[in-house]
């Protein structure tokens, strides 16, 4: 429809030359040189024939005749204006649609792919894709292609009628043409070539702005704003290179287009003199002003061409980044009749190794554990020993590299991933909070009401604190939760995880940010919720309260203890050397708080 609308609001548009030369020629055949005019039979489209004989009623009234040839013009500048309006309703709103399901689209592919291609992939040419490569991609689909209609329109009905009017002059004309025609080849490559290198250095761009302003508090902690600006202004400065590159490209193909269109007129006015002065293949004033006007109605078209080939280009190369992305197919995803049954909590490793995609480090080996429904165990071990790994095969962000992993007697490759997910609650060990009230944070699109927000944060041991903020559960905290302690910050993902009411609990180190005092009110709250649920604890710490059922003791990604807290003690091992040195801390952290 806004091709159809752009072709009549062109149609009318090249109508008026025609009534203007009709009534150019009337006036000159009244009152100029008789032997100059034309005969008055020029081949003008049939709207406007059947226009002109409508006129010769009047022709004994010349001033009637040029009011009405007004009042026509004036009339096909209304309808081309109407047409026109119509044209941007259909294509320039059909853009926005399809910038709106692409966006949606990008989207949707974001939170399909899996943790492999988030530790590679930079947040701000995520950022740059899903706006920047869009807004181009729409700025094709809407104005480059109604600039591209609305030149192959313009040019071929005024070409069509000027051959019609007069063939010679025409030819001359258009002689400017294949120069443009080269032009454009040349310039539509060198500014391919820049948007491409331009898209790029504003990902780099991108992903330095936001970098610092989520890191900005380690930035000025550190005194490294300096720094951080030279590195910024390195990328900009590579960014303003390419755009001043593809701005003077374009700033020399305008004017080009400017020039050559001039030089048509030119040649329309002084070749189209000649043959009026001679008396040559009839052309009178009439067909001079006609072929100018038809000359200046290109030039918008003509001088577009360089715009609409930036926008086309521009828009090819963002279209490319944004299908390199969408085809990106994901590592982790649900297999053909995926199970759906309810979460039991009966989990079983066996045999389970893996190795870390993106850097090659073996996270576990060899692994064998077997949990059942209803059972406690913690997961002990220093920094890097694989305990996280355990929860994010858990969550399935990885899949195992070797071995097999059951949950309720089917690998876990077999269950739907929507249905594991939602009967598992995580508390990873870097919290995080989106900026909105605590109370929606905790809730976190469950339908809760305020009074299970509140059970739940009651048993992260957080309801007092919410209830000192200015406005209790509504207080909208900033981005990250920037505005809440770590402490708190942890114990609000806690009620998260404990309003899901889940089928498994994972803890990932969620108490590291608490004092000693808390976190002992934490677990013993924990050991009400946990009576009867399958829960993991992973830590690094020993907790005396909670009563597991088995502690794991992991080290470079093995087992190398397992049993009840009193049986690792007799054991006098790794366990018991950690738990050791913890009640001589705590001891000293009393001794001092006594004094």
């Amino acid at each position: 429809m806004g091709i159809a609308f752009i072709f009549l609001s062109n149609y009318f548009n090249v109508l008026a030359p025609q009534v203007t030369g009709f009534v150019i020629d009337y006036v000159q055949r009244i009152t100029g040189p008789a032997g100059n005019a034309s005969t008055g039979q020029a081949n003008y489209d049939r709207l406007v024939t059947a226009l002109t004989q409508w006129f010769n009623n009047y022709a004994d009234n010349w001033l009637k005749v040029v009011a009405l040839c007004g009042i026509t013009i004036l009339i096909l500048a209304l309808l081309r204006g109407f047409f026109l309006f119509l044209m941007r309703q259909t294509i320039i709103v059909m853009s926005r649609f399809i910038e709106y399901d692409q966006k949606n689209e990008v989207f949707d592919h974001y939170q399909k792919l899996d943790s492999t291609f988030y530790k590679t992939a930079s947040t701000g040419d995520l950022m740059n894709r899903i706006t920047e490569d869009v807004s181009r991609v729409r700025m094709f689909t809407g104005p480059a292609i109604m600039y591209l209609v609305n030149l192959i329109t313009v040019i071929s009905l005024s070409v069509f009628f000027m051959w019609k009017r007069s063939p010679e002059l025409t030819l001359y004309v258009l002689l400017p043409l294949p120069v443009l025609a080269i032009t454009i080849y040349y310039v539509n490559n060198t500014i391919n070539k820049k948007s491409e290198r331009i898209q790029e250095s504003l990902s780099r761009l991108t992903a330095n702005a936001q970098e610092s302003y989520s890191g900005i508090r380690v930035i000025k902690s550190y005194v490294q704003e300096t720094a951080m600006l030279g590195f910024f202004r390195k990328n900009s400065e590579d960014y303003k290179r390419n755009a001043i590159g593809l701005a003077k490209v374009e700033a020399i193909y305008f004017p080009s287009i400017t020039f050559l269109i001039g030089l048509s007129t030119l040649l329309t006015i002084m070749i189209g003199g000649l043959y009026y002065l001679h008396n040559q293949h009839h052309i009178g004033l009439d067909t001079i002003v006609e072929f100018v006007m038809y000359v200046n109605m290109l030039t918008f078209p003509v001088s577009a061409i360089g715009l609409t080939a930036s926008l086309i280009q521009r828009a090819s190369a963002s279209q490319k980044r944004i299908n390199e992305f969408l085809e990106i197919t994901p590592v982790i995803h649900n297999p053909e009749n995926a199970s759906t049954e309810k979460l039991e909590g009966n989990i079983s490793f066996r045999k389970v190794g893996f190795t870390y995609p993106h850097t090659g480090i073996e996270a576990l080996k060899n692994f064998n554990l077997e949990i059942k429904k209803g059972e406690k165990i913690a997961i002990v071990g220093k920094s890097g020993s694989g305990k996280s790994t355990i929860a994010q095969l858990l969550l399935r962000m990885y899949d195992v590299t070797e071995g097999e992993l059951f949950i309720d007697g089917t690998n876990i490759r077999k269950k739907n991933l929507q249905t594991l997910r939602e009967q598992i609650s995580y508390v990873p060990q870097d919290v995080f909070l989106f900026s909105d009230s605590i109370k929606n944070n905790i809730a976190f699109n469950t339908e809760a009401g305020l009074d299970e927000v509140k059970n739940a944060a009651q048993k992260a041991n957080v309801d007092g604190e919410i209830q000192n903020l200015p406005q209790h559960y509504e207080t909208t905290i900033g981005e990250r939760g920037v505005t809440l302690s770590g402490g708190q910050k942890q114990r609000v993902t806690i009620a998260r995880a404990l309003i899901k009411k889940p089928g498994l609990l994972i803890l990932d180190d969620c108490l590291s940010a608490v004092d000693a005092r808390t976190e002992r009110e934490i677990t013993q709250s924990l050991n009400e919720y946990l009576k009867g649920k399958t829960a993991i604890i992973i830590t690094h710490r020993i907790f005396s309260v909670l009563q597991f059922d088995r502690i794991v003791v992991l080290s470079d990604g093995e087992i190398i203890e397992e049993g009840t807290h009193h049986q690792l003690i007799e054991k006098n091992g790794y366990y018991a050397g950690l738990f050791a040195r913890q009640q001589k801390m705590e001891a000293a952290k009393n001794n001092i708080n006594t004094k």
